[in-house]
């Protein structure tokens, strides 16, 4: 047997086996930033809803907080303790609505960049197939 022989037998299909590999890496990459992609989409619509409610809980208190001033200004003139009950109600009110806004602030301020972690991966990639191959 030939010396020569046993690498013509290794390089048979080597491209195109290369070639497949290659490509069968390539699309597993795309699939996983496809799935980080979805994942990401997921994370931002439970954090969008999320917003909307505290959104809706602090107009309602805000609201709340209207209605009773109003009732408190008609009643000013009327016996002397509604006055305080109403006042207490009003502060307890606000109070609230500020709560809520608070948490709607503190969330938009600590909400991660859109596709934060996919971009991340996909810089990793690049930086990886910039590098040159070592064996």
């Amino acid at each position: 047997m030939n010396p020569e022989e046993p690498d013509k037998v290794a390089r048979k299909g080597g491209l195109f086996d290369s070639v497949k590999s290659l490509a069968a890496t390539l699309l597993g990459m795309g699939q996983t930033r496809l799935e980080l992609l979805s994942t990401e989409l997921e994370e931002e619509r439970a954090w969008l809803t999320a917003m909307m409610v505290w959104v809706l809980i602090a107009m309602f208190f805000a609201a709340l907080a209207i209605v009773l001033a109003t009732i408190l200004v008609v009643i000013v003139f009327w016996d002397s303790y509604r006055l305080q009950a109403i006042s207490v109600l009003i502060f307890l009110f606000i109070a609230a609505s500020a709560i809520a806004w608070r948490v709607v602030f503190t969330m938009s301020r600590k909400k991660p960049r859109l596709f934060s972690a996919s971009l991340a991966e996909i810089a990793k990639d690049r930086e990886q197939l910039a590098t040159p191959f070592h064996e």
